[in-house]
């Protein structure tokens, strides 16, 4: 396994006031945007932001088949978490995307998807679950930490 680049970049995709959330099949378990390590994306001598974006769209694409047309920056910032590459912290930038095709789930990268709605996120952002037809969700505290912290909720 690779080890930790302690970088990470993360894509919120909204369609009819509602987030894609997919239910992570490796760790950390949990309900999250799609997102992903930095790691080798872009080309030698790309910039740094290069580099994020490259990434954004590649795990967008990766863990759900979307394609991202256009990506706009929320937010970046350091978050402390266990990473199962051995790190213990990320610099993450965190995008909003417009987005196209069907959500095509990576199995390798997630079990199922949801389409979440304002109330359940607020709920979901409080630290509680919500029941879907796949059962009870939680959120993975990161994206806690971010969904919160950008005001995501006023999106809707």
């Amino acid at each position: 396994m690779q080890s930790c680049d302690n970088t990470s970049a993360g894509v919120l995709v909204f369609r009819e006031g509602k987030l894609l959330l997919i239910d992570r099949a490796k760790p950390p378990y949990g309900y999250a945007a799609p997102a992903g390590h930095v790691d080798d994306h872009g080309t030698p001598g790309d910039l740094e932001e290069e580099r994020y974006r490259d990434a954004a769209h590649d795990e967008l694409r990766e863990e759900t088949g979307l394609s991202a047309s256009s990506l706009t920056l929320l937010g970046e910032g350091r978050k402390e978490l266990a990473c199962r590459r051995g790190g213990t912290w990320h610099y993450w930038r965190v995008y909003v995307a417009e987005a196209s095709g069907e959500v095509v789930l990576n199995p390798d990268e997630a079990v199922r998807h949801i389409w979440c709605d304002k109330a359940q996120l607020e709920a979901l952002l409080r630290g509680g679950a919500i029941e879907t037809e796949h059962g009870s969700v939680t959120l993975e505290p990161v994206w806690i930490d971010w969904l919160g912290e950008l005001d995501i909720v006023s999106q809707f």
